[in-house]
């Protein structure tokens, strides 16, 4: 077949369908082939490809998208940031709380406790008044007999038991009368705490058991006599029930 006949036969071809434009994209581009229709005369025309073009990319969505996560994540974000100084809030608020019931405890407990030396205070100087009120309607001699008379007196008045008999029985065993005696040999004295006065007490056994409205001189006669007796009570049951070292 001659070749313009071959030629004319596909542009008949070509004229009766449409267009076709064929569009290839590719990772950094597209290209465009375009292929245009045979000419009336028989002629076949090819055109060159149209130069490369870029394609597009509509990024508004992706844009809308990206958004709208940022969105969400700050949102989160603010969320969790609220939730936790709600919850440091809370927690200062609470450390307040506590701290403000302790102080009012502690404030609480000094009052008590001022309020309980308050009243130790003032009975302890009642008991000073009635001691001395006691001494003051009677007179005693200034000897072993006057101070075991005044010691009987303020033990009545207290309440200690302990008899006139019993008290001048362990005095005279322990100090023989004598006001100013010191143990210097026995237990106490090595361990630095000797036995002092008329019934020998210990200082801390004096301090312990020093009955109120007397003198805190150990060697004090009947502040001596009176503690010892209210000592040899608590744990004999009476200064009568003593008869030997205690």
């Amino acid at each position: 077949m001659p070749k313009n006949i071959r030629l004319r036969d596909r542009g008949r071809a070509l004229t009766k369908n449409t267009k076709i434009a064929t569009v290839g994209v590719a990772a950094l581009g597209a290209a465009a082939l375009a292929f245009t229709t045979v000419p009336s005369g028989g002629q076949t025309t090819t055109t060159e490809a149209a130069p490369s073009s870029s394609v597009v990319f509509h990024s508004e969505p992706v844009k809308d998208v990206r958004a709208s996560v940022t969105d969400q994540l700050a949102t989160a974000s603010l969320k969790v940031e609220a939730i936790e100084a709600k919850k440091k809030a809370a927690a200062q608020a609470a450390k307040a709380a506590a701290e403000k019931k302790a102080a009012a405890r502690a404030a609480a407990a000094r009052q008590a406790e001022q309020a309980r030396a308050a009243e130790a205070a003032a009975s302890r100087a009642a008991q000073r008044v009635e001691v001395q009120t006691v001494a003051a309607t009677k007179s005693y001699a200034d000897n072993l007999d006057g101070w075991i008379r005044e010691s009987l007196d303020i033990m009545q008045d207290r309440g200690i038991p302990g008899s006139y008999h019993g008290l001048h029985r362990n005095i005279m065993r322990e100090s023989s009368g004598k006001p100013n005696a010191i143990n210097d040999w026995d237990i106490n004295a090595v361990n630095g705490v000797p036995s002092k006065g008329l019934l020998q007490v210990i200082p801390p056994t004096f301090q312990a058991y020093h009955v109120p409205g007397t003198s805190w001189n150990i060697y004090d006669p009947v502040a001596n006599i009176t503690a010892a007796a209210n000592y040899a009570a608590d744990k004999y049951g009476s200064i009568d029930n003593v008869f030997g070292a205690y």
